[in-house]
Parts: structure tokens; C-alpha cells; sequence
């Protein structure tokens, strides 16, 4: 029986030492998915932000190939119209 008292007064330490490991633990797993989420998160934003400026550049890309075809397509606006200014100038009047 002595075995038995001392077992008892033992017993709730015990508990409350594994009760208290447990929580570390589940405390400790919880905060180990945390981080693989955002760890994961912080990788399919990078993986985005990579895309983004991908596209980004495609498109400065055709900005810059669209203003140059526009200054050409100016130029030869203004050489055609001046061809047609000296053509219809150069008609004798009737």
C-alpha cells in the first residue's frame, strides 16, 4: 500500500509533465505546418512574381516594336503625302 500512496502522489506530476510534453509537441507540429504552408505560399508567389515579370518584359517588348512601327508608318505618311503634294502641284491648271 505505501507503494500505492506513493504511486498516487507521483502520478498527477506525471500527468501533467506528459500533458504538458504533448501540448510542446503538438504545439512544435502545428507550428512545422505553419511554416511548409508558408513556405509553400512563399514559393507560388515567387513562381508568379517570375511569370509577371516575364510577361512584363514581353510586353515593354511589343511596346517599343509598335512605337517603332509607328514612327514608320508616320515617316512614310508624311513622304507620301509630299509625293502627292509635288504630284498634284506639278498638273498645269486648265
Amino acid at each position: 500500500m505505501c507503494c500505492g500512496n506513493q504511486r498516487r502522489s507521483l502520478s498527477p506530476n506525471r500527468r501533467l509533465s506528459r500533458r504538458s510534453g504533448n501540448n510542446n509537441a503538438l504545439v512544435v507540429d502545428t507550428l512545422r505546418v505553419r511554416l511548409a504552408e508558408t513556405e509553400a505560399r512563399v514559393e507560388r508567389v515567387r513562381a508568379r512574381e517570375a511569370e509577371l515579370t516575364r510577361r512584363l518584359e514581353e510586353m515593354k517588348r511589343f511596346v517599343s516594336v509598335m512605337e517603332i512601327l509607328e514612327s514608320y508608318l508616320k515617316q512614310r505618311f508624311l513622304e507620301q503625302q509630299e509625293y502627292l503634294t509635288r504630284l498634284v502641284s506639278s498638273i498645269p491648271p486648265e
